[in-house]
């Protein structure tokens, strides 16, 4: 059949768009996490209890800003070079309790 052959070429990968989306959503997740920090701090200016809320937003403030400081840890990471280092399970498992601890906030504050 005309110039067909029968085996198929895979396209070539770009290895630059792979960290970049990786950089983008590292963004978007540190952006929900200000916007659950935020709406968990206003949910606490409110609360029945002074004492509480403040805890709660303490808590709140130290989860965000340790999920935002290993946050731009990666972005800078990705963003070093071409190729950059696989995610440390020790940053994973980092990230992961920041955002979970500060999701738990919101939802004690919301409830």
């Amino acid at each position: 059949m005309g110039g067909m052959t029968g085996a198929a070429t895979a396209p070539a990968a770009d290895p630059g768009l792979q960290p970049q989306r990786t950089r983008l959503a590292w963004r978007r997740t540190t952006l929900s996490g200000t916007v659950t920090a935020v709406l968990a701090m206003r949910a606490a200016v409110r609360a029945a209890s002074p004492l509480t809320g403040a805890v709660l937003v303490l808590l709140c403030s130290v989860c965000w800003l340790a999920f935002l400081a290993l946050a731009h840890l990666r972005i800078r990471t990705l963003a070093a070079s071409p190729v950059p280092a696989a995610l440390t399970p020790r940053l994973a498992w980092a990230a992961t309790g920041c955002a979970v601890a500060l999701a738990l906030c919101a939802a004690v504050l919301v409830a």
